[in-house]
């Protein structure tokens, strides 16, 4: 059981892939949710744009989304989703689309109001896959990067072009290798691209191994039942997979310094967007 301290500042958790099909939103969502049962408070925020798809996974109905809330149309309350104690969704949108709608006035109101999630211990941003400026937005402001991908030649082409791209303005990030059929076949794989990066990115990359998942039907099947698999098949090997990921991710928020709250919630990731113009 975790146990969170209020005084502690968000810690704001980008998970990105550099193609879709990867199972990048699949492994957010039963993350967010092992996550909170072991006692986290954890928001997720669904900024995959165009295929907005959190929602369907955690099998609830979503009505308005953030620029609602930053054109001024919606409340803040009327726009989260609570999914169960500890989490909570917030549909999002894209980077650039939610920072063209932030004139001072409508984002003070907006900051206030998002006050209401500073005691969020974790925000995960499931990000659009591939390496578009409103990833790139996304990446910028969080403090850890996760980069999933998959056994395929080409994901694994694509993983490292957003390692690349990740990489301009970062030096520490994590790879998660999904699908994979074990813990060799996915080091194998994270050895190949870390090599190459070290050669032709920077010598002094920070890229790190996460863990990885294995391929097993338990997840195909709850995805076609808009279940997460972490809580419909708790034994199965890609939820143990999944514990030992949030495990390590647990470990470096109770490293965290304790800090006053001003990057706290949504505010604070939207402060830091913002900084970014």
């Amino acid at each position: 059981m975790y146990h969170s301290n209020r005084a502690k500042k968000t810690r704001f958790i980008a998970v990105t892939s550099g193609k879709g099909g990867v199972g990048k939103s699949t492994i957010s969502a039963n993350l967010a949710y092992i996550l909170a049962s072991a006692g986290v408070k954890v928001g997720i925020f669904d900024a995959d744009i165009g295929l907005a798809n959190l929602d369907v996974m955690f099998n609830v109905s979503v009505k308005k989304n953030i620029l609602h809330l930053l054109k001024g149309e919606a409340k803040l309350d009327e726009i989260l989703i609570d999914i169960m104690e500890n989490l909570v969704l917030i549909p999002g949108e894209s980077g650039e689309e939610i920072l063209n709608y932030s004139d001072d006035a409508v984002f003070g109101q907006f900051m206030k109001e998002a006050e209401v999630l500073n005691d969020l211990d974790i925000l995960i941003i499931d990000t659009g896959a591939g390496i578009s400026k409103n990833t790139q937005l996304f990446l910028q402001a969080a403090d850890d990067v996760i980069i999933v991908t998959v056994p395929d030649p080409a994901a694994i082409t694509d993983a490292y072009a957003t390692v690349k791209v990740a990489a301009r303005e970062r030096n520490d990030i994590y790879m998660l290798i999904n699908q994979v059929d074990n813990e060799h076949e996915a080091l194998s794989i994270f050895e190949r691209i870390h090599k190459v990066a070290l050669n032709n990115i920077r010598a002094d990359l920070d890229l790190r191994f996460l863990g990885k998942i294995n391929a097993d039907t338990h997840v195909s099947d709850a995805v076609k039942r808009r279940a997460l698999f972490a809580q419909l098949s708790p034994a199965s090997l890609p939820s143990r997979d999944l514990r030992a990921i949030a495990k390590e991710l647990v470990k470096k928020l109770e490293r965290q310094v304790y800090v006053k709250p001003k990057e706290s919630g949504l505010a604070g990731l939207f402060k830091r967007l913002r900084e970014q113009f």
